[in-house]
């Protein structure tokens, strides 16, 4: 089938490579003209993703209006911040009953759930989440995957499924929307604050221990907003969690380790070059939790740091210092 594919970063690139492998053509769009232009003459996404070169049947579309009409359906890839207004573009194109899929991680900048965007902009309609431990890189290189497709149709969610999956690109579905949305949210808060605990020169004990107490912060909050506990402890929750915790690919870690070294916020941004999604997914994860009057000490203390522009080291003791209560 034809998929439009709505952003041209690293994890839209990637996907759009699965799905072009699997035989389907993909009508890659972005916002930036210049970008696509280099892609479709280099037929690869040098800035992002070089030396994955791109099937015959991965188009790259100059014109959004263009890659819709000729999709049957439709998976936005962009950063959170920017995902209501791909909705608010593209929700006189899309056709009634038309399904609505995305693989963005995170909250939408009022904290609310993607999928309550999608229904705001688009009505009730079919919709899905691709979502898990999942680095755009080895997804590229076809390296073994194992994700989920979160969905409210159950026809639509294996529609999805089947469109990605290969023998390297394991795709497991689920019922449980606000449950996958928060945990891929939640899990760049926590590894920022392990990125931080690195750079300040902690090791093993340290991160695992915020690994550990993270996962418990995220079932909390999870458990408030009506989120299912299975889900937080699979690939959407803890799987990802694991991942983007555990190897410097993860922006979000690496954002963290050069704040603990030292480096001013806009520092680290600007030597990572790429949307750090932790930095405003903090300020939304602290808003909910004082809402719901969740107690998320690490999620606080990251936000203490980002928005308090407190030390870190000075942080790291405040959480190493409190009152241990019963796990």
């Amino acid at each position: 089938m034809d998929v439009a594919v709505i952003g041209a970063g690293s994890w839209g690139t990637a996907l759009s490579l699965v799905l072009a492998r699997n035989g389907h053509h993909v009508h890659l769009w972005a916002k930036e003209l210049d970008h696509l232009k280099a892609m479709a003459l280099q037929r690869e996404n040098q800035r992002y993703l070089p030396g994955a070169m791109f099937p015959d049947t991965l188009h790259l579309s100059m014109h959004l209006e263009d890659a819709l009409f000729q999709s049957q359906e439709v998976l936005i890839a962009v950063p959170s911040h920017a995902f209501a207004a791909v909705m608010d573009t593209i929700s006189p194109l899309l056709r009634p009953h038309q399904g609505v899929s995305w693989a963005t991680k995170g909250l939408d900048h009022s904290a609310r759930f993607l999928h309550e965007v999608v229904i705001e902009k688009a009505g009730q309609r079919p919709m899905a989440l691709l979502t898990g431990p999942s680095f755009a890189k080895e997804v590229a290189e076809a390296l073994p995957t194992a994700v989920i497709v979160a969905h409210n149709d159950f026809e639509y969610g294996k529609l999805i499924r089947s469109a990605f999956q290969s023998p390297h690109f394991r795709v497991y579905l689920g019922e449980d929307l606000p449950g996958a949305e928060l945990g891929g949210a939640i899990k760049n808060v926590i590894a920022l604050a392990v990125g931080i605990a690195e750079g300040l020169g902690f090791r093993t004990n340290t991160k695992a221990a915020l690994m550990t107490r993270g996962l418990a912060e995220m079932m909390r909050l999870g458990e408030a907003l009506g989120a299912e506990r299975e889900t937080l402890t699979g690939l959407s929750g803890l799987g990802d969690l694991i991942l983007t915790c555990s190897d410097v690919q993860s922006r979000n870690l690496r954002f963290g380790l050069l704040l603990g070294q030292g480096l001013h916020r806009d520092e680290a941004c600007r030597q990572i070059g790429q949307v750090i999604e932790s930095i405003h997914t903090t300020k939304l994860v602290f808003e909910l939790a004082q809402k719901h009057r969740v107690r998320m000490p690490i999620s606080e203390q990251v936000y203490a740091i980002l928005y308090r522009h407190l030390p870190c080291h000075e942080v790291i003791k405040t959480l190493v210092a409190s009152q241990a209560e019963t796990e």
